[in-house]
Parts: structure tokens; C-alpha cells; sequence
């Protein structure tokens, strides 16, 4: 499980296929529900690519 501030490698993205490979932080400060469809949401990946909702089977610590 992350929390808020983890760094993460994304691995897949339904969200935006342009942040795989890339790293970025947990913003969430509480596990993912209903609302945001069970994915994380991931900042700071790229100065071109705005914060992603990814699912836990798509990242990876880093």
C-alpha cells in the first residue's frame, strides 16, 4: 500500500499512456475509493504530463 509523498515508477497507465516508464509521487493521503475508481493519483512525472490516476497493478516503489 503507498501513502501520500511515495515515490513511484509507473509501469502501465490506462490514464495517460505517456507516463510508463516514468517516475513520480503518491498524492493521496488515503487509500483509493469509489470516487477515483480504486487508482492512485501520481504528480510531478513531467513537466508535459499533468498528475495520473493509476491502479496499484500499474506502479511500482522507486
Amino acid at each position: 500500500m503507498f501513502k501520500a509523498g511515495d515515490k513511484v515508477r509507473i509501469i502501465r497507465c490506462e490514464d495517460d499512456p505517456r507516463a510508463i516508464g516514468k517516475t513520480g509521487r503518491i498524492v493521496d493521503d488515503l487509500p483509493p475509493d469509489p470516487l477515483t475508481q480504486g487508482r492512485w493519483t501520481v504528480n510531478g512525472i513531467s513537466l508535459f504530463i499533468a498528475p495520473v490516476l493509476c491502479h496499484t497493478h500499474e506502479l511500482r516503489p522507486a
